[in-house]
């Protein structure tokens, strides 16, 4: 019997229960994307953005809108970003096909540019959020045992806005940890656990 974590995916294989009985989007978006370790700056880049616009939101709006996020953000190219003006701004909000929140999008190009001074710092994106990976994390057994934010979380959401990051609190930040592979927070029993688990500590790895 599969413990309330997980639910019978359309191929019959054990995923995480949110993934599940849904819109189809959310399966792949499950087995090929979340939890798998991002380590490109823009790759980054464009998960915290996007858990940041999230805030408030189904994730599947934003699933669904990610096209014309990336074509409305110059495919979350960091450095082009950062260089967005008055022009960008006013295009952005007029843009139907994202979500035109003024202070998420202010937010958007304000973290481009911290970014660009955190890479320039660090090496990369990925080095500096992985220093937040947890010493040790163990993955769901039950939904009782998802979390929305954790002391690691709430670390990177304050050195983040320490330096000039907006729209990261605790949740944003734990959420982009999930997304970005940087904790497996898919149930144990789930198909890809196994998988994530392997190239997450392959990654980390790189950063020890």
């Amino acid at each position: 019997m599969l413990s309330d974590a997980l639910a019978a995916g359309p191929d019959g294989r054990p995923r995480c229960f949110w993934a599940v009985g849904g819109a189809p989007e959310y399966v792949a978006y499950h087995d090929d994307e979340w939890g798998r370790p991002v380590l490109s700056d823009d790759g980054l880049f464009e998960r915290l953005t996007l858990e940041a616009f999230q805030s408030g939101l189904s994730w599947l709006t934003i699933l669904r809108k990610r096209p014309a996020f990336r074509a409305a953000f110059a495919g979350f190219d960091v450095e082009k970003v950062a260089r967005f003006g008055d022009a960008d701004r006013a295009r952005l909000l007029a843009d139907a096909g994202i979500v035109r929140n003024r202070l998420k999008i202010e937010a958007a190009l304000a973290n481009a540019r911290a970014a660009l001074s955190l890479i320039e710092e660090c090496g990369s994106l990925a080095a500096f959020f992985w220093r937040f990976r947890p010493e040790t994390h163990r993955s769901p057994r039950t939904r009782a045992d998802w979390v929305g934010e954790t002391a690691e979380s709430t670390a990177l959401g304050r050195e983040l806005k320490r330096r000039g990051f907006r729209f990261v609190g605790p949740t944003t930040a734990y959420s982009t940890m999930q997304a970005a592979g940087i904790v497996n927070d898919h149930a144990e029993g789930c198909c890809v656990h196994s998988a994530v688990a392997a190239e997450q500590a392959q990654a980390a790895a790189r950063f020890s």
